[in-house]
């Protein structure tokens, strides 16, 4: 149950933004990298951090990483005057200090945190929820039997049928990749059938809203096909004649600025280059390869069409080094930094 506190209060205008930081997975590097990346992102704004999940994990991890934050526990008066870093636990035991890796109570304590993150945001008391990586097969061996990912359980929580993915991130020169995705976690045998004008179409328009919320100033879309060199004018594979092109079509005369289908293999470099401000792929690793190959360390998946702004980083629990101190927190600093700028664009 969600413990409201007065929203009016911290989202009264210049007041400083709460963002909430759901913790995961704590047998990964949840905790590690999002005290890591709260500590370096807070100095360059005002922004009030809620974290959500196991108090004790992520003490622990404060002192045992040398972080330091102040962490207080949260509660309905805490306001900016009391502190900037905040600790709720959702509703239920504390973790063991024990657990092994990818615990079944720890994939319960990860649900339970993006449950309160999302009812916090959707009742106005947050102004972003980042998320830390959970485990897919540890929170099904918990129970979760229709668990697909985060994105698809806040999408279900939220009420939101319209949503999609996008990945973003920049290189060592500063040039940005956006890429959004028409279909996501499925296997490739499945994507011909899966793959519809009307997904297609939903992740241009949502990548055109996008960067309208980055503030850039146009939006100018390519659009993947989905056959190498977009089917060579149906040679092989027909989908870029029967569902991409007239996605395109109809997202033209919607008013958005698009081109397409464009061949995979070269449509990323000249976006990279500044030909493009987002590229909608048509599968998951279409847009992800080149993303990562470009921005490893920094890149954000961000959930668009949610009616709050989420993102995360974009890597796993990766319980193999998890306690080791080692983990980069630039993915998560990232993440911040953009539901920070997102924030403060719609307000």
């Amino acid at each position: 149950m969600v413990k409201a506190f007065s929203a009016g209060r911290h989202r009264q205008s210049g007041a400083p933004p709460w963002l909430g930081i759901a913790l995961g997975d704590v047998t990964g590097v949840g905790p590690e990298v999002a005290l890591k990346a709260v500590a370096a992102e807070s100095k360059n704004n005002r922004a009030c951090y809620l974290f959500i999940g196991d108090a004790g994990a992520l003490q622990r991890a404060n002192r045992k990483f040398s972080v330091h934050l102040p962490l207080k526990p949260f509660s309905a008066s805490s306001g900016f005057d009391a502190g900037r870093f905040f600790v709720l636990n959702p509703p239920g035991k504390p973790l063991p200090s024990d657990l092994p890796a990818g615990a079944p109570a720890a994939a319960n304590a990860a649900m339970a945190a993006l449950r309160e993150g999302a009812a916090r945001c959707l009742q106005g008391e947050l102004a972003a929820l980042v998320t830390a990586p959970v485990n897919k097969a540890a929170i099904i061996r918990a129970g979760h039997k229709g668990f697909v990912g985060q994105t698809e359980f806040l999408s279900k929580l939220s009420n939101a049928r319209r949503t999609a993915m996008m990945l973003l991130g920049h290189d060592d020169k500063g040039r940005w990749l956006r890429v959004a995705l028409a279909t996501i976690h499925i296997s490739i045998k499945s994507i011909p059938k899966k793959l519809t004008m009307e997904k297609i179409l939903l992740a241009i328009e949502l990548a055109g809203k996008a960067c309208h919320d980055l503030g850039l100033r146009r939006a100018r879309l390519a659009v993947c096909g989905l056959n190498p060199h977009a089917g060579e004018g149906g040679e092989f594979g027909g989908e870029e004649g029967k569902v991409i092109a007239p996605a395109i079509a109809a997202a033209k005369a919607r008013g958005l600025d698009v081109v397409g289908p464009l061949s995979g293999d070269t449509v990323f470099h000249y976006a990279l280059r500044g030909d493009f401000d987002a590229v909608v792929a048509m599968y998951h690793d279409q847009g992800l390869a080149p993303l990562k190959a470009v921005a490893f360390d920094t890149g954000v998946n961000w959930t668009l069409g949610l009616p709050f702004i989420r993102t995360s980083p974009d890597h796993g629990t990766a319980y193999d080094i998890a306690g080791k101190g080692i983990a980069n927190p630039s993915s998560t600093i990232a993440a911040i930094r953009l539901a920070g700028q997102v924030a403060a664009n719609k307000k």
